[in-house]
């Protein structure tokens, strides 16, 4: 999986930024603004723990709403047009600093602006994407914290092997509309399947109708299981996905917490609110006047293996020693 490679990658150049530093700016009286824009719906309770991070992370900083920063939120799930809409209505504002969430959500506002700072929180290849030209200094306007690498496709279909050695055939769910890295994870898998006996399936869904025909689709035939790559759209649609599972005794590898808090068998991923209360750093020296295109990617530094014990009885599983002996939480 190279975790500890993908760390050093980038906190060598950029961890002196994120420590503390005495001489540094209170903030002043002046209400700064700041606008959020994400790819997932307003009321989800995985999206608000994840600002509520930042939020906690920003008051520890000096930065308390109503009083010295004030922050306008868009939310959206309609596709790339409504994106773009929420980000101009954003960027009228004209905010000092734009938070994007989720990959849809930068991309949008790095085709509307080209100006206003924008920091992104949890973002798979930000380098592929386009939204900067270079990890350890930006250069331009967009700069942030990454949350997944790919090299985690293959310990991910590792996992799988491990706790249902049975399974022959691995269906890799995503959308593409809002997962556009996908590709790259599904050729980590791939190269690595043969070792583990297991035939790899790109498998895409874009809506709820969909996503039930493809999960029951691929369910008719035996020994399959299934690993849910890291998307806002299977992201949000956690609950359906963990029940199309069950439903169909489709052993599961999920990429965060989330999943297995909600039944989901076993998770193995990043903790996004240690990303976005860490992000709090960066907003909190943007806001003071540090030139963001300095401020260097920063890795993931958290990582989490969840199991949930009650759905592996459920679906006659024994989990592995090793992997009881690795997990972070254990679900009972």
């Amino acid at each position: 999986m190279r975790r500890r490679g993908f760390i050093m990658l980038l906190s060598g150049v950029g961890a002196w930024l994120l420590a503390p530093c005495a001489a540094t700016a209170q903030p002043s009286d002046r209400i700064r603004r700041i606008a959020m824009l994400g790819g997932f719906a307003a009321n989800d309770p995985e999206a608000q723990r994840r600002v509520a991070a930042l939020q906690q992370g920003l008051k520890e900083l000096g930065w308390t709403e109503s009083r010295n920063v004030s922050i306008e939120f868009r939310w959206g799930t309609g596709g790339a047009a409504q994106m773009r809409a929420f980000a101009r209505e954003l960027i009228d504002l004209k905010p000092d600093l734009i938070v994007g969430i989720t990959t849809p959500a930068v991309a949008a506002l790095v085709q509307e602006t080209n100006t206003i700072p924008i920091l992104f929180v949890n973002i798979v290849d930000p380098l592929g994407r386009g939204f900067v030209s270079n990890m350890a200094r930006p250069g331009g306007n967009v700069t942030g914290f990454l949350n997944f690498e790919f090299s985690m496709g293959g310990k991910w279909l590792e996992t799988l092997k491990q706790m249902a050695p049975a399974v022959k055939r691995a269906a890799l769910l995503f959308n593409p509309d809002t997962a556009p890295f996908a590709g790259s994870f599904v050729r980590v898998i791939e190269d690595a399947a043969p070792s583990f006996g297991i035939e790899p399936i790109a498998t895409v869904a874009h809506d709820d109708g969909e996503l039930e025909r493809t999960v029951a689709d691929f369910a008719a035939k035996p020994a399959g299981g299934l690993i849910i790559l890291p998307d806002s759209f299977t992201t949000g649609h956690r609950d359906l996905i963990v029940v199309l599972a069950a439903r169909y005794r489709l052993p599961a590898v999920y990429p965060l917490r989330v999943f297995a808090a909600s039944g989901g068998l076993i998770s193995d991923g990043v903790d996004p609110t240690d990303i976005f209360r860490r992000a709090a750093s960066y907003v909190d020296r943007i806001l003071k006047g540090t030139n963001l295109g300095d401020l260097p990617l920063q890795a993931p530094t958290k990582f989490e293996l969840v199991i949930n014990l009650k759905t592996a009885n459920a679906l006659g599983l024994t989990v592995p020693p090793m992997l009881l002996a690795r997990a972070d939480e254990v679900i009972e």
